[in-house]
């Protein structure tokens, strides 16, 4: 059965319709995500050529960057056009493709985060078998098994969307296509399928939290064995796996382990999780990480 749909295009609010406030935010924002691009990019080619980033932490932080750099685009380029201009139309397909790419890249974050806590996991309680545990072939597995949980978490999400129809207002109340500013505007009891987005997207965020959370308080229970020095360096390095992690997951959990409603603060924290936290990820990282800058400052100095 065919849905219907009378609607063919969006209007967005954007996060103000005042000329000038958009005018800042168009600076502040393409400021933001060059700073993302080429951070993450730098990171990723940095990782890829140097010859002492080749742990398994590294992979996944290479990976993780190139994440990031792919979650930014799925928002920031329209965020960044729409403050130029009144007319923020979209199409719904092109509403759709947005919502799934900005959700494909989100949960395929959210499981290579875990898969991460992981690795520091092994590495700091299981040392003597971190080699034989974490080989090429697992650390690949892993970041295939990260892609594909976003992309099924994103195909969920999307048919849930493609069901409803849409004929009456077509303002959304966001600067992005995502779950909640969609089911306002269906025209429909969408009670049911509100629930089934706090089961996809607010549990999925929440119990990849608390297996966060409980790797790191075994890891913490184990730094008591080691020496001061080897404590430093793992804190180093967990601390700002977590400061990522804490970013990341708090806006995620807010935003979608609630009833489908859309609260004004959503569009910040949207544009934390979306468009800030990208942009923070490779500077946490580089700057807690000595190899890392090591690595970068032989790049630039060749």
């Amino acid at each position: 059965m065919e849905i219907p749909h009378n609607i063919t295009e969006f209007f967005m609010l954007g996060l103000s319709q005042n000329p000038e406030v958009q005018r800042a935010l168009f600076v502040a924002f393409l400021t933001i995500y060059g700073i993302t691009v080429c951070g993450n990019i730098l990171i990723v080619i940095t990782i890829t050529y140097s010859p002492t980033l080749v742990s398994p932490m590294y992979f996944f932080l290479a990976n993780l960057s190139f994440i990031d750099t792919c979650y930014s685009s799925s928002m920031a380029p329209r965020l960044i056009a729409d403050s130029l201009y009144e007319g923020r139309a979209i199409s719904y397909e092109g509403c759709m493709a947005q919502l799934f790419g900005a959700h494909f890249f989100g949960g395929a974050e959210i499981i290579l985060l875990t898969v991460m806590a992981y690795d520091r996991y092994v590495a700091i309680c299981k040392p003597l078998h971190y080699t034989a545990l974490m080989t090429r072939h697992l650390c690949a597995l892993l970041v295939g098994l990260a892609w594909l949980g976003g992309f099924l978490h994103s195909m969920l999400q999307l048919l849930l969307v493609l069901q409803l129809p849409f004929c009456g207002p077509n303002v959304i109340n966001h600067f992005v296509c995502d779950l909640y500013p969609l089911l306002e505007l269906a025209c429909t009891d969408t009670y049911v399928i509100g629930l089934l987005v706090v089961a996809n997207s607010g549990v999925i965020c929440l119990l990849n939290f608390l297996l966060l959370a409980a790797s790191y308080l075994v890891i913490l229970r184990s730094l008591r064995s080691h020496s001061a020095e080897g404590r430093h360096r793992a804190l180093s390095t967990c601390g700002a796996h977590f400061t990522v992690v804490a970013l990341f997951f708090v806006p995620c959990m807010f935003t979608y382990m609630r009833p489908s409603s859309t609260l004004s603060i959503d569009k910040n924290m949207a544009v934390f999780y979306g468009v800030l936290t990208p942009m923070l990820n490779p500077l946490i990282y580089t700057l807690r990480n000595e190899e890392v800058k090591n690595a970068l400052t032989k790049f630039f100095t060749q």
